[in-house]
Protein backbone atom coordinates (compact mmCIF):
# COMPACT_ATOMS: atom_id res chain seq x y z
CA UNK A 1 0.00 0.00 0.00
CA UNK A 2 1.37 3.28 -1.23
CA UNK A 3 1.57 6.33 1.20
CA UNK A 4 0.35 9.84 -0.13
CA UNK A 5 2.23 12.80 0.73
CA UNK A 6 6.07 12.95 2.14
CA UNK A 7 6.73 12.03 6.09
CA UNK A 8 8.55 14.45 7.80
CA UNK A 9 11.51 14.10 10.06
CA UNK A 10 12.33 14.61 13.25
CA UNK A 11 14.86 17.03 14.56
CA UNK A 12 17.06 15.94 17.22
CA UNK A 13 17.46 18.59 20.10
CA UNK A 14 20.24 20.26 18.81
CA UNK A 15 18.38 20.86 15.50
CA UNK A 16 15.39 22.22 17.36
CA UNK A 17 17.43 24.23 19.54
CA UNK A 18 19.49 25.55 16.23
CA UNK A 19 16.53 26.14 14.42
CA UNK A 20 15.05 28.36 17.22
CA UNK A 21 18.39 29.98 17.64
CA UNK A 22 18.75 30.83 14.10
CA UNK A 23 15.04 32.41 14.23
CA UNK A 24 15.73 34.31 17.55
CA UNK A 25 18.86 36.38 15.47
CA UNK A 26 16.62 36.77 12.32
CA UNK A 27 14.41 38.29 14.94
CA UNK A 28 16.79 40.64 16.53
CA UNK A 29 15.60 39.41 19.71
CA UNK A 30 17.89 40.33 23.05
CA UNK A 31 20.08 38.88 25.05
CA UNK A 32 19.79 35.22 23.83
CA UNK A 33 20.62 32.87 26.85
CA UNK A 34 20.87 28.87 26.53
CA UNK A 35 20.96 26.26 29.20
CA UNK A 36 21.35 22.55 28.87
CA UNK A 37 18.87 21.42 30.67
CA UNK A 38 20.69 17.42 29.84
CA UNK A 39 22.00 17.10 33.88
CA UNK A 40 19.46 19.23 35.20
CA UNK A 41 16.03 18.00 34.56
CA UNK A 42 13.97 15.57 32.17
CA UNK A 43 11.63 18.63 31.39
CA UNK A 44 13.71 19.09 28.13
CA UNK A 45 17.15 19.19 27.01
CA UNK A 46 17.41 22.82 26.44
CA UNK A 47 15.90 26.16 27.84
CA UNK A 48 16.48 29.48 25.57
CA UNK A 49 15.53 32.63 27.41
CA UNK A 50 15.55 35.88 25.30
CA UNK A 51 14.02 39.46 25.25
CA UNK A 52 11.96 41.48 22.74
CA UNK A 53 11.74 45.39 23.22
CA UNK A 54 8.03 45.47 23.65
CA UNK A 55 5.37 43.35 24.15
CA UNK A 56 4.09 43.13 20.17
CA UNK A 57 7.83 42.15 19.09
CA UNK A 58 7.86 39.37 21.90
CA UNK A 59 4.69 38.16 20.57
CA UNK A 60 5.94 38.27 16.69
CA UNK A 61 9.16 36.32 18.04
CA UNK A 62 7.09 33.77 19.31
CA UNK A 63 4.86 33.57 16.86
CA UNK A 64 7.91 33.08 14.04
CA UNK A 65 9.36 29.87 16.37
CA UNK A 66 6.20 28.63 16.51
CA UNK A 67 5.97 28.60 12.06
CA UNK A 68 9.37 27.93 11.81
CA UNK A 69 8.98 24.23 13.84
CA UNK A 70 5.69 23.74 11.31
CA UNK A 71 7.85 24.81 8.33
CA UNK A 72 10.00 22.08 9.52
CA UNK A 73 7.37 18.95 10.46
CA UNK A 74 7.63 19.65 14.17
CA UNK A 75 4.25 21.24 14.49
CA UNK A 76 3.66 20.28 18.28
CA UNK A 77 5.07 23.56 19.28
CA UNK A 78 2.87 25.39 21.43
CA UNK A 79 3.37 29.44 22.73
CA UNK A 80 1.44 30.57 25.78
CA UNK A 81 1.18 34.64 26.45
CA UNK A 82 1.44 36.10 23.15
CA UNK A 83 -2.29 37.68 24.15
CA UNK A 84 -0.09 39.91 26.69
CA UNK A 85 3.06 39.50 25.20
CA UNK A 86 5.07 40.50 28.34
CA UNK A 87 6.13 37.02 28.95
CA UNK A 88 5.73 33.92 26.05
CA UNK A 89 6.27 30.71 26.60
CA UNK A 90 6.93 28.71 23.85
CA UNK A 91 7.49 24.71 24.39
CA UNK A 92 8.60 23.01 21.56
CA UNK A 93 9.26 19.56 23.58
CA UNK A 94 12.93 19.58 24.31
CA UNK A 95 12.96 23.67 23.74
CA UNK A 96 12.10 25.34 26.05
CA UNK A 97 11.28 28.92 24.86
CA UNK A 98 11.01 32.23 27.57
CA UNK A 99 10.48 35.49 25.56
CA UNK A 100 10.41 38.31 27.95
CA UNK A 101 10.05 42.32 27.82
CA UNK A 102 12.91 43.41 29.41
CA UNK A 103 11.09 44.34 32.75
CA UNK A 104 10.23 41.47 33.35
CA UNK A 105 12.71 39.37 32.74
CA UNK A 106 14.37 41.83 35.45
CA UNK A 107 11.92 41.29 37.73
CA UNK A 108 12.03 37.03 37.14
CA UNK A 109 15.28 36.29 36.68
CA UNK A 110 14.79 32.74 35.62
CA UNK A 111 18.25 32.16 34.72
CA UNK A 112 19.34 32.82 38.25
CA UNK A 113 17.01 29.95 39.25
CA UNK A 114 19.16 27.76 36.95
CA UNK A 115 22.14 28.50 38.17
CA UNK A 116 23.25 31.41 35.22
CA UNK A 117 24.69 34.30 36.01
CA UNK A 118 23.61 37.05 33.56
CA UNK A 119 25.35 40.57 34.70
CA UNK A 120 23.45 42.58 32.26
CA UNK A 121 20.51 41.71 33.49
CA UNK A 122 21.79 42.19 37.48
CA UNK A 123 22.46 45.71 36.26
CA UNK A 124 19.56 46.33 34.09
CA UNK A 125 17.22 45.16 37.90
CA UNK A 126 18.87 47.08 39.47
CA UNK A 127 17.69 50.39 37.55
CA UNK A 128 14.42 49.29 37.19
CA UNK A 129 13.76 48.23 40.93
Amino acid sequence: MATIGTAKKTLTPGELLALIQSTLEDDKAEDLVTIDLTDKTSLADHMIIATGSSSRRVASMAEHIVEKLKDAGQGRAMAEGKEQGDWVLVDAGDVIVHLFRPEVRAFYNIEQMWGVENPALKQQAARLY
